[in-house]
């Protein structure tokens, strides 16, 4: 038998990181054209499992990471990136046009679904579910000294400036319920008593919304940036076995998923490169469980057409009988300080939030990810091979599961 064609062995989804950089854009018959092999190929696949079940189905992922790619030269990359994934020409040259038996493509197109899951989707998940919040200043006085607490490109201080500024643009309230911060309540009711006031001069004895603490959300998850320091040693622990791993800080695991974001919204990793991410623009203010429906892609803001700048309608995938209180779809605009001396949230980090929060309820790889994380925090290894293992080491070896102490 002779040796596999050589794109095909170069451009398999398991090697490497998948290029999915900006070129030059497909012209309109190519974009067509592109466009039908991509939808054959994945009605093909998609008819493994049917669409009504719960179970994860690969095509889906891969069939909604496209079509919730945020422009067309973004989905210009994302079909590229398919198709030398699966060793074709994305313009059909070649004599690709005729795909031929695409059960030949099956364990290319898995692949990528794969590659996508392991790459993006899996990590982001699993190390976003929320934002840690800032120690308090003498405790990362400490860390400092003794030379800790520098793993992430934002130190403590830079996630406490972060959290002020959220505080003071958002008003002291959350996003979603408008609750005051209990803090600030405390502070500014030992000071003027009942005559204490909040940001909009409403006195505080009239809050219908009461009080709650509030805690600072990232848009995109501050574990995407970290410090190019060589390595560290991270320790984290797989069904009941702990590993102790030399990871490179700067790895390919974490340039995979940046790739695969930047998909989304071709250039939006600037937005977030180094220390961006720890822009107000990429954080807004939440309530503690609002924050971790936020940060588990739960919840998500959708632009409202039509409407004043930075309004927004707020809709949740959580079953709503669990959250009454909450009452979604919830219409919310976003508080401005007077001299736009911080930045609002981005609409376009707030859009690739939203895509990445139906790609994975429409493709029920988000349930399928929430279970293989219960499992490695609550099981052993099962003895019916159930637990992958090998998914959750390399989501470890990626330094994912390193949680950072603030």
């Amino acid at each position: 038998m002779s040796a596999p064609p050589p794109l095909r062995r170069h451009q398999s989804p398991l090697e490497g990181v998948i290029d999915f950089s900006v070129e030059t854009p497909l012209g309109a018959n190519q974009r067509n054209d592109a466009k039908c092999r991509f939808y054959r190929i994945v009605d093909h696949f998609r008819g493994d499992i049917a669409d009504n079940s719960n179970q994860y189905k690969p095509p889906l992922l891969v069939l909604y990471t496209y079509e919730y790619a945020l422009s067309e030269e973004s989905r210009d990359n994302f079909l590229r990136a398919f198709f030398r994934a699966l060793a074709l020409s994305v313009t059909g040259q070649d004599n690709d046009n005729d795909l031929g038996d695409l059960e030949d493509l099956r364990s290319l197109f898995f692949g990528f679904a794969g590659y996508l899951l392991d790459n993006f989707f899996l990590p982001i998940k699993a190390s976003t579910q929320k934002t840690p919040q800032p120690s308090p200043a003498y405790y990362s006085a400490v860390e400092r000294a003794e030379g800790g607490g520098q793993g992430l490109v934002g130190t403590p201080d830079r996630l406490s400036q972060l959290q002020g500024d959220c505080l003071v643009r958002d008003r002291h309230r959350c996003i979603i319920t408008r609750k005051f911060d209990h803090k600030e309540a405390a502070s500014r009711t030992r000071k003027d008593g009942v005559d204490a006031r909040d940001d909009d001069g409403t006195l505080l004895r009239e809050n219908k919304n009461s009080v709650d603490v509030l805690e600072v959300a990232h848009i995109l998850p501050h574990s995407l940036m970290k410090a190019d320091a060589g390595r560290e040693l991270v320790q984290f622990s797989v069904a009941g076995l702990v590993y102790i791993a030399n990871v490179r800080s700067k790895n390919p695991f974490k340039q995979a998923a940046l790739a695969i974001l930047n998909m989304f919204d071709t250039g939006v990793v600037h937005l977030i490169k180094g220390a961006d991410i720890y822009r107000p623009r990429n954080a807004i203010t939440l309530t503690p469980f609002p924050h971790s429906l936020f940060g588990n892609f739960e919840v998500f803001f959708e632009p409202i057409p039509d409407q004043q700048p930075h309004t927004y309608r707020i809709n949740s995938f959580y079953p709503s009988y669990l959250m009454p209180e909450l009452a979604f779809p919830i219409t919310r605009t976003f508080y401005l300080t007077n001299d736009r001396s911080i930045d609002p949230p981005s609409p376009r980090l707030l859009a690739v939030h939203r895509a990445i929060a139906y790609i994975l309820h429409l493709s029920a790889a988000g349930e399928y990810i929430d279970k293989l994380l219960r499992d490695m925090d609550n099981q052993g290894v099962q003895a019916d091979g159930s637990t992958e293992l090998d998914r959750l080491v390399k989501l470890g070896l990626g330094g994912w599961l390193h949680k950072p102490v603030y």
